[in-house]
């Protein structure tokens, strides 16, 4: 037994659910959209089924396919990182976390009042990037922080690193997670947005902090630490799970910090279950409709993938995939209800296959505890048979 590696790339799409629509995303697809915006150098993608789970243009492969693919339909409601993150991890949400147009008074004033702030600017839907350039200048003078939301369960806090701390920002956003935000209010994420002045612009920084709520039940991270398998949260995946079921949590602020530290683990270690999330494909590119950035920060990814790949021990496991979609070229910077990809890929599996159409994103969890040999009642079905 090895290493376990699963790495989501945050908001990789591979086109609409049959649900989709529901979710007002008709017609999305992320990574068809991507391939349109340049023609794309993606090899080690590809060789490990890529082009065979997703529609491409401009894309060409006459290499040989080496890893097992498919494609994993969302079972639980909503679409947002938080709930597809446990469903990977195995938990099915019945219900949607509770989103917002704008906070009732019930929040803003509780909020103003357990946090001793003299009062709030914003309240509305916004992008992050849009909205501290909008009310940056109002927020320097008054240090009034900013609330925004969007089409997603968040509660996000925006204020300036230089004039408000980011201490006191970190602060503010956990009474709101702890103290406010619970119940009907439980928003997926309470997430810290700090920013500060460049010139006449504002520009968020490297500093973001997401505050999720707590598992409502054990994942497959908590099995696995019940048989002694050691557990690693790369990126963003602490804040994801609240800390639940993680033993040592690495925070890194970009793509290339993830990468880089998710190749040193794998060559520290013999042995545990490596979780990783790269967040600038969402939070960089999805969110902001930049399809070209997203295409160039995935061939990075794809150049890096490389050394992954040959980092691996015979043993080792490496499942990639995403927690939902995020289409740079629809009419919203919200997320959409699309399907993910399933690649899979192990040097002792000599013989890849077609996984098909997995009916939940549960089915990474229930091929995690499979690989470690470990009984367990999560949702979903294993794919770990097929592989051999």
């Amino acid at each position: 037994m090895g290493k376990c590696i699963v790495l989501v790339l945050d908001g990789l799409g591979v086109g609409e659910l049959p649900d989709a629509s529901l979710y007002n995303d008709k017609g999305s697809n992320t990574m068809y959209k991507i391939s349109c915006a340049k023609k794309l150098n993606i090899p080690n993608l590809l060789s490990l089924g890529l082009g065979n789970v997703s529609l491409l243009k401009n894309v060409l492969f006459n290499g040989v396919v080496i890893g097992s693919y498919g494609k994993m339909e969302e079972k639980s409601a909503g679409k947002d990182s938080t709930t597809g993150h446990w469903e990977i991890a195995g938990l099915i949400l019945d219900k949607p976390f509770p989103v917002f147009h704008s906070f009732p008074d019930t929040i803003i004033n509780s909020f103003i009042e357990k946090t001793g702030i003299n009062g709030i600017l914003g309240n509305y839907p916004a992008s992050g990037t849009e909205i501290i350039n909008k009310l940056g200048d109002e927020h320097y003078k008054t240090k009034m922080p900013i609330i925004y939301t969007s089409a997603d369960s968040v509660f996000q806090v925006a204020a300036s690193e230089e004039v408000f701390g980011l201490n006191n920002l970190y602060h503010l956003c956990e009474v709101a997670r702890n103290e406010i935000l619970v119940g009907e209010y439980a928003v997926a994420r309470v997430i810290a947005r700090p920013f500060i002045k460049e010139g006449n612009t504002y520009v968020r920084t490297a500093n973001r902090r997401d505050f999720s709520l707590k598992p409502f039940n054990r994942t497959m991270l908590n099995y696995m630490q019940d048989f002694g398998i050691k557990t690693y949260g790369i990126g963003k995946i602490d804040d994801l799970f609240a800390g639940y079921g993680l033993d040592i949590t690495l925070h890194t602020k970009s793509n290339s910090e993830g990468i880089e530290t998710t190749i040193n683990l794998i060559k520290d270690i013999k042995s545990g279950f490596i979780f990783v999330n790269l967040v600038d494909f969402d939070m960089l590119y999805g969110h902001r409709n930049d399809a070209l950035g997203f295409a160039e920060a995935l061939e990075y990814f794809d150049y890096k993938l490389s050394e992954i790949i040959s980092s691996l021990d015979e043993k080792d496991l490496l499942i990639i995939t995403a927690d939902h979609g995020n289409d740079p070229a629809d009419i919203s910077t919200d997320h959409t209800r699309e399907y993910v990809p399933l690649l899979v890929y192990s040097k002792e599996h000599k013989n890849p296959k077609n996984l098909g159409v997995r009916s939940s994103f549960c089915d990474v969890a229930k091929t995690v505890l499979e690989y470690y040999n470990i009984e367990n009642s999560l949702f979903g079905e294993s794919f770990l048979k097929y592989l051999n």
